[in-house]
């Protein structure tokens, strides 16, 4: 059964930084073509914050370009997401997603539990 974990999340104050990370239990990175991150803020929608493709191909939400570098280490089955100048308006629960390829056993999207992160002084 594929479980992703999450950890890294924490309280920081702004300008500072954060590493979040996303592993992967019950299957290899194989199986999956894209991954990402979201967030979601109190009272607003779930949106998306970074993704990388199989090939390594990262696209970054406006709010976060400069700020934020997605990675992926294949070796470990672990997603990351470096979050650097980190402003309040960053808080929110992060979430990971990783999207199967259809030929996998059990094709679709696999969500992470989330991790809260604060930006606060």
């Amino acid at each position: 059964q594929v479980q992703l974990v999450e950890s890294g999340g924490g309280s920081v104050q702004p300008g500072g930084s954060l590493r979040l990370s996303c592993a992967v239990s019950g299957s290899s990175f194989d199986i999956f073509n894209h991954m990402a991150w979201y967030r979601q803020a109190p009272e607003k929608q779930r949106e998306v914050v970074a993704v990388i493709g199989r090939d390594g191909t990262a696209g970054y939400a406006e709010s976060v370009k400069g700020r934020f570098t997605i990675s992926k280490n294949n070796a470990v089955n672990t997603l990351h997401l470096q979050m650097n100048s980190l402003k309040p308006e960053d808080t929110a629960v992060y979430y990971c997603k990783m999207t199967t390829a259809t030929w996998a056993t059990n094709p679709g999207d696999y969500w992470g539990q989330g991790t809260q992160v604060t930006v606060s002084l």
